[in-house]
């Protein structure tokens, strides 16, 4: 399996797929899904497959590599899609209507293959998996998103404000709304040793 450094650090799944595009509102951003293989590596770490979904899918790809191009195409696709609209949220704007119709023919796809089942606690999401499903790890992405738009806590989603195109999303969970950056480590260390130089400049 594919190993990359995947960043988890958003506060949500589906603004860390989001964030899955390095340097997002760039002019260049730096693609992380690269391949199938990707897909699976991230979905993996993300606990959307399990170790043997993952073998499994991976052997299924290398017999079927058109499906499993198609797969990730969609998982791009609605990455993008899914990115654009949460950004449009971040910034106090609506997103574009037709990424909302896109987003909910693929939630409409998502959701026919959702499912109740029975746990010893009562009973959870569960999802109708074939062999011929190799998009199965977007399916709890779509429904995540969906509940996010739909819940109070939209308000909660930020763009980081580096001046490079960072672009990376996040959960706010500050008191105010008050974050403005990925990591006060990364860009707003950045941010302040600017304004830092920008003051001795002007003396």
């Amino acid at each position: 399996m594919v190993h990359k450094d995947w960043d988890f650090d958003s506060g949500k799944l589906v603004l860390d797929f989001a964030n899955t595009s390095e340097f997002h509102a760039s002019d260049q951003p730096d693609e992380m899904l690269e391949t199938y293989a990707d897909l699976l590596s991230w979905s993996l770490e993300a606990g959307l497959v399990t170790k043997s979904e993952a073998r499994d899918l991976r052997v299924k790809a290398d017999k079927e590599p058109q499906k499993a191009a198609l797969a990730l195409s969609k998982a791009l696709e609605m990455r993008e899609t899914i990115y654009r609209m949460l950004s449009a949220v971040a910034h106090g704007e609506k997103p574009d209507d037709p990424d909302l119709s896109r987003f909910n023919r693929t939630l409409t796809e998502a959701l026919i293959k959702s499912q109740i089942s029975p746990t010893d606690e009562g009973f959870t999401w569960t999802w109708q998996v074939d062999e011929n499903s190799f998009d199965r790890m977007l399916w709890p992405i779509a429904r995540e998103a969906a509940s996010l738009l739909t819940s109070k806590d939209i308000k909660r989603v930020g763009e980081c404000a580096d001046d490079r195109g960072c672009g990376f999303l996040f959960f706010d969970t500050s008191r105010n709304h008050s974050r403005r950056w990925c990591s006060m480590e990364s860009c707003g260390n950045r941010a302040k040793a600017q304004r830092h130089y920008q003051r001795k400049s002007r003396k």
